[in-house]
């Protein structure tokens, strides 16, 4: 079976501060921001709360997809959750 690779954004409230990731396991990968066990960032500025994801083909092309919406500016970011919600 081949596995999913997602690319992700978490806010901290609507509008709020933004993260951009990628995991091979989105559903695990989420409940691990929300109780705290990533440490840094999303901890420091309780970033939880998943408004957008999508789906790549494989690792590479999430990395590449990842690289590409964290050189966004914060418009564009909240332009593609808001098409998508």
């Amino acid at each position: 079976m081949k596995e999913n690779f997602y690319i992700y954004i978490l806010s901290s409230k609507k509008r709020g501060t933004l993260y951009v990731g990628v995991t091979s396991n989105l559903l695990k990968r989420v409940y691990e921001h929300k109780n705290g066990f990533s440490e840094g960032f999303t901890e420091k500025y309780g970033v939880h709360r998943l408004v957008y994801y999508e789906i790549a083909k494989d690792a590479e092309a999430a990395l590449t997809r990842e690289r590409q919406i964290k050189k966004w500016n914060r418009v564009w970011k909240l332009k593609l959750i808001e098409e998508h919600n």
